[in-house]
């Protein structure tokens, strides 16, 4: 099958202070997406999760650049692209819902003005049949009476609500991948789950590929297909959600399943020790290794490779497998593999 997305060594460097200091948030990754599916990506915050998003729909700070890598989008390069082709691309092809509403909603215009903009300017809609396209999508997203809703401004709704006005956006171009970075996490419970819910009658309807930020596992199992775990601006671990839950191969993917509270459980929750590393100056070896509780001798002068330690799954351990685990025992010999 071909891969509707397809993100190969992706290099994003943050440069600041006129140069002096770099900052790797994203460190060749790489991952595939295909038409439909759910990947989730999960990790804390600073471990270049939202940086990824940017990057994929040309969206980057002014000190962030792309160093290097390639991100294929239906078969085009996007890093080649120039900042008026992706405009064509962003809302017509690939769209973005954001954390906080109100950085994405305009308080001067109305809801139908900014649900209708992107069919306005990607599909040439006008008129009657733009009106009614509005009303669509408002009810697809659950706004009750869209046609006075329109005419409404942000500042009239709830915080639920301007969350759906914004997936109604996201919706109004027709696009094949929706990227959703941490859209829940200013809901409370309920409209939480009433927006998850929504987003997948939404994809299931429309066939919509999603990439889903989130710091939350349970909302990773209750949406997503596939997982990448990222720490330190790689992924270190990836694979079917169902796969990395029940087997997970990462001390990191590990530690983040421990800290999740479960039903029922009297057991104390898990705290991963330390902080995570200065990404403009990393430590030697494995990123993690200074808060890993299974780290090797080897695990601090060696990056460990991203390895296939089944198939569609991969995992950047020096434990992925035994020959691995065995070098890594012997700080030198984990140097030399390294």
């Amino acid at each position: 099958m071909t891969s509707l997305l397809r993100v190969t060594e992706l290099e994003t460097h943050y440069v600041t202070f006129g140069g002096t200091r770099v900052v790797k948030a994203v460190d060749r990754i790489s991952f595939a997406l295909n038409e439909g599916e759910t990947l989730g990506i999960v990790g804390e915050s600073g471990c270049g999760k939202s940086t990824t998003c940017q990057s994929i729909v040309g969206l980057l700070p002014a000190a962030a650049r792309i160093v290097g890598g390639s991100i294929a989008f239906m078969g085009e390069e996007l890093t080649d692209k120039r900042p008026r082709e992706m405009r064509r691309i962003r809302g017509a092809q690939i769209a973005m819902i954001l954390q906080d509403p109100m950085a994405s909603l305009n308080p001067l215009f109305s809801i139908y003005r900014q649900v209708a903009e992107p069919a306005y300017y990607h599909r040439a809609m006008r008129g009657r049949s733009l009106r009614q396209r509005v009303r669509e999508l408002l009810n697809a997203v659950r706004i009750p009476s869209p046609a006075a809703r329109m005419r409404e401004y942000p500042h009239q709704m709830s915080g639920g609500m301007r969350q759906r006005i914004v997936g109604a956006i996201a919706l109004s171009g027709g696009p094949k991948l929706i990227i959703a970075d941490e859209p829940t996490t200013n809901l409370d419970v309920t409209i939480q789950a009433q927006y998850l819910d929504l987003l997948k009658d939404v994809q299931q309807q429309a066939g919509i590929a999603i990439i889903f930020v989130t710091h939350n596992l349970g909302i990773v199992a209750r949406m997503c297909d596939r997982l990448a775990v990222m720490y330190a601006g790689k992924i270190v671990e990836s694979g079917s959600v169902r796969e990395l839950f029940d087997t997970p191969q990462h001390p990191y993917t590990k530690a983040l399943l421990g800290a999740m509270p479960k039903l029922g459980s009297k057991e104390p929750l898990f705290a991963i020790p330390g902080q995570p590393p200065d990404l403009a100056a990393l430590p030697s070896g494995c990123a993690f290794h200074a808060r890993c509780t299974e780290a090797l001798p080897g695990c601090a002068s060696a990056e460990p490779q991203d390895v296939a330690v089944a198939a569609g799954r991969t995992a950047r351990c020096w434990r992925a497998t035994p020959q691995m685990e065995e070098d890594a025992r012997t700080p030198y010999a984990a140097a030399a593999e390294g």
